[in-house]
């Protein structure tokens, strides 16, 4: 994906369905972690842009990383005040674990489609099989219909009562 935020469609799809299971937060934030690799060779000016962090051994390391980074900012706020934001106070480790394994994962999968530098399966192969079966267009769009359908259920949830946000949360948060 040339950017990150059409990864968070597919965020808002999976976090719609199972809402006290998998936090949106750690999606998303395992995706940036992801895709802080091509924008750091996108501003040095080297190619290709997708390495080691766009192969799912790389993303075992961001769903690591993604998982260390929620625990410490817990620690951290236990000793001193740190702004509950979009309320990732109130998640436990299950829902960042599975959140972060579903951003990484996916993100990979989503990029092997779009990019040919992308070697998914790296250090065993570099084939990208992925790359080019469906268009673009297809891909972007269905990133985009995943959030408008995901955002629906949450907001058909949130008026029947029954939205529970990050962490098991019911109601606005």
């Amino acid at each position: 994906m040339p950017f990150t935020p059409f990864h968070f469609g597919p965020a808002v799809a999976v976090h719609a369905i199972a809402p006290r299971q998998i936090s949106f937060l750690s999606f998303c934030a395992a995706n940036v972690l992801i895709d802080v690799e091509p924008l750091y060779y996108m501003v040095t000016d080297q190619y290709p842009l997708h390495r080691f962090f766009h192969t799912y051994v790389g993303a075992c390391v961001a769903l690591v990383m993604t998982i260390a980074i929620f625990a410490g900012a817990r620690r951290l706020a236990s000793v001193m005040p740190l702004p509950n934001l979009f309320g990732w106070k109130r998640l436990t480790m299950r829902p960042i674990a599975l959140g972060a394994a579903l951003g990484s994962f996916s993100h990979i999968l989503l990029d092997s489609v779009m990019h040919g530098d992308v070697h998914p399966l790296w250090p065993v192969s570099n084939v990208n099989s992925l790359h080019g079966v469906i268009s673009l267009r297809a891909l972007h769009g269905s990133c985009i219909a995943a959030g408008f359908l995901g955002l629906i259920v949450v907001g058909v949830r949130r008026v029947l009562g029954k939205g529970e946000g990050e962490g098991g949360t019911r109601g606005p948060e």
